[in-house]
């Protein structure tokens, strides 16, 4: 139940946390326009300030604030936000105060109609739209400008003055989520609909994405098995694998839109219409007139942005990717090193030695990576982009670019410049596994460990003022220990490792059948450490209504793509494939690239042929079309009508 009582008439939904140092004017005035009424231009919510927690062990940060909001507010709200609930027909329906009562779950007053994680979406919702009126600069504080319509949130988090917004957990909830999710072990399915109830559509589709990205990859695997244990010995017999790598990267990614589709129309997100996007907090210009909305904001030109982007930013990305090959030229030395002594004197350390080259270059990998996303995240704001999806966009492109051709430019060599279907086998390996153990001790083990240090005085602290049974902190407590909680920081590094993780199986596991089991296994223990950091290390993230995973479904299949071509490619080079085209390589080369791309062409058919959505969806969400069309000509018939009534 969401009312239920942190105080006799306060629920806190989400956290405030202004700097230390905050003019006493700012926060009255901010404190002032949250409660104000929507009619004075006021998000009309309920704000007190987080009392001291008692410690008394040093000094805590005073100006931290709980904002929640009365059961009408919420459900005013959701009308705002344009949220869909299941109406009581089963269809689901852009939600409306004054029909609320037809909706299926809405009881009574309306207690548990909305989860805890709409209820904070819809009050960032309010705060992020509260805006100046005629105020010129933030009280105290005269650099802070502000101008008729500029979001009063953003200008106070671009001034350091407001220093996190963040929704706050829910014990119990959290309890049984965490049991039902990764600490009670089972083979069974995730609690899709309970991750999407408290963390909203966005995280929710990413652990649908990574748990049908995984079982998608058992038809490969139990093929694997057996093709690495028979045919390990001779390295040409790749073909047949080859062939089911190109049907299975298409299939699985247009069944995929299938399986979202039913997802997002299930939570509400499939025909929900897109909110208006207003400039970033980070971007800068000279005030101007918005054409589209009247209001006054900062204008920076095109031109200059994209001045930036092609002389600056293309620049960079370009030496990094020579960086890049440089690097990998020093790794094909020291595999050819390494070569050199194991075959002067062949010995059991020698053999080890071997796969150094191949350790050393992919802990390389993952370090150049990460240097490289820092810089592609400063050269992504330096740009100035003043949407958060345009940022998202270039941001995602630089990353891609970079980390596809890191990853996999070795690859790439050995198999069509060094023509070594052996050594390809063994640094695919390397890579993977290095890779993957990387990423676990990265994403697993290191942000526990550092939130455990970072949390260690409040723990000490929490544990001394504990008595005896496991009781509920104290809500100040609980507030501090979570503000102190790394932020999350999205779903970007968790769908760059699956890319990167689809590259390896789809574009070279017909040489290392075992790729598709390794990846198995790294999205299994995914899974229970993505679960573990979301309820235990991160602060709990606001809700994200996506429809589909975005820009990633976009670059998974120009992935699919290239894997249809290098596929293609392998098969070409294999002996079997040679033996029919003994006298010309040319007409080798002609079959291979008219079979590619009728392969291809079949791909793009196929895009068509398997709608994107099922049927009877689209059904629903057409009858869903027809009634509001039929219910809009019946208002503008009943107005006409009465209309007339007053003329005559």
């Amino acid at each position: 139940m969401l009312w239920g009582p942190s105080t006799d008439s306060f629920t806190p939904l989400v956290v405030l946390e202004l700097a230390s140092d905050a003019k006493e004017e700012a926060i009255a005035w901010l404190l002032s326009r949250i409660r104000d009424g929507e009619q004075n231009g006021g998000a009309e919510l309920l704000v007190e300030q987080l009392g001291p927690d008692g410690g008394g062990e040093e000094k805590e940060n005073p100006n931290i604030f709980l904002v929640g909001a009365t059961r009408q507010r919420l459900l005013s709200g959701a009308e705002d936000v344009g949220l869909f609930k299941e109406y009581a027909d089963g269809s689901m329906r852009a939600f409306t105060y004054t029909n609320k009562h037809n909706f299926k779950d809405f009881q009574g007053d309306g207690d548990d109609f909305l989860s805890m994680a709409e209820c904070q979406f819809i009050i960032k919702h309010e705060l992020d739209t509260l805006r100046a009126k005629d105020e010129t600069h933030i009280p105290g504080y005269s650099n802070a400008k502000l101008y008729p319509g500029k979001s009063i949130t953003r200008r106070l988090q671009s001034k350091g003055i407001m220093i996190q917004m963040f929704p706050l957990h829910e014990k119990e909830e959290l309890k049984r989520l965490s049991f039902s999710w990764y600490k009670n072990v089972k083979l069974s399915l995730q609690p899709l609909d309970d991750i999407r109830h408290y963390f909203g559509e966005g995280q929710a589709l990413y652990f649908g994405f990574l748990e049908y990205f995984t079982f998608a990859l058992v038809p490969m695997a139990l093929i694997g098995v057996p093709y690495y244990l028979f045919d390990w010995d001779d390295y040409d017999k790749y073909v047949v694998f080859a062939v089911f790598n190109l049907i299975w990267c298409t299939v699985i990614l247009e069944l995929w839109k299938r399986c979202s589709a039913s997802l997002s129309y299930r939570w509400g997100t499939l025909s929900r219409k897109k909110a208006f996007e207003e400039p970033r907090p980070g971007f800068h210009g000279i005030l101007g007139l918005n054409l589209v909305t009247g209001r006054e904001e900062p204008i920076y030109p095109t031109a200059k942005r994209h001045l930036r982007v092609y002389l600056v930013s293309l620049p960079f990305v370009l030496l990094c990717l020579y960086l890049s090959f440089y690097g990998m030229m020093i790794y094909f030395q020291m595999e050819g090193w390494a070569l050199e002594i194991h075959d002067t004197e062949p010995t059991f350390w020698t053999g080890i030695l071997l796969f150094i080259p191949s350790i050393i270059y992919a802990v390389v990998i993952e370090a150049m990576n990460l240097i490289y996303r820092y810089a592609a995240e400063f050269l992504t704001e330096w740009e100035n982009h003043r949407l958060e999806s345009s940022y998202q966009n270039h941001l995602v492109l630089k990353v891609l670019v970079f980390n596809f051709f890191n990853c996999f430019a070795s690859l790439f060599y050995i198999a069509f410049i060094m023509q070594d279907m052996l050594l390809l086998r063994q640094s695919l390996a390397t890579l993977l596994i290095t890779s993957q153990i990387l990423n676990q001790i990265m994403e697993a083990f290191l942000p526990y460990w550092l939130q455990r240090r970072r949390n260690k005085k409040m723990i000490r602290k929490v544990q001394k003022r504990k008595t005896l049974g496991d009781k509920e902190l104290p809500l100040a407590e609980q507030v501090r220990l979570e503000a102190d909680m790394s932020t999350y920081l999205g779903t970007f590094d968790d769908y760059l490792e699956l890319f990167l993780l689809f590259g390896y199986v789809s574009l070279f596991s017909c040489v290392y059948p075992l790729a598709a089991v390794l990846v198995v296994l790294n999205n299994i223990t995914e899974v229970y450490s993505d679960a573990f950091k979301m309820c235990r290390v991160f602060k709990r993230p606001f809700s994200d209504p996506a429809a589909n995973i975005g820009v990633w479904q976009l670059a998974f299949e120009t992935m699919s793509v290239i894997a249809v071509v290098t596929n293609c490619a392998l098969i070409g080079m294999s002996p079997h494939v040679r033996a029919y085209f003994p006298d010309s390589d040319m007409q080798l080369i002609l079959w291979t690239v008219a079979i590619e791309h009728g392969l291809l062409a079949f791909k793009f058919i196929l895009t068509f042929l398997i709608p994107d959505v099922p049927k009877h969806i689209q059904v629903k969400l057409a009858r869903l079309e027809y009634e509001s069309l039929e219910a809009l000509k019946k208002k503008k018939m009943l107005e006409a009508s009465g209309l007339s009534k007053t003329v005559h």
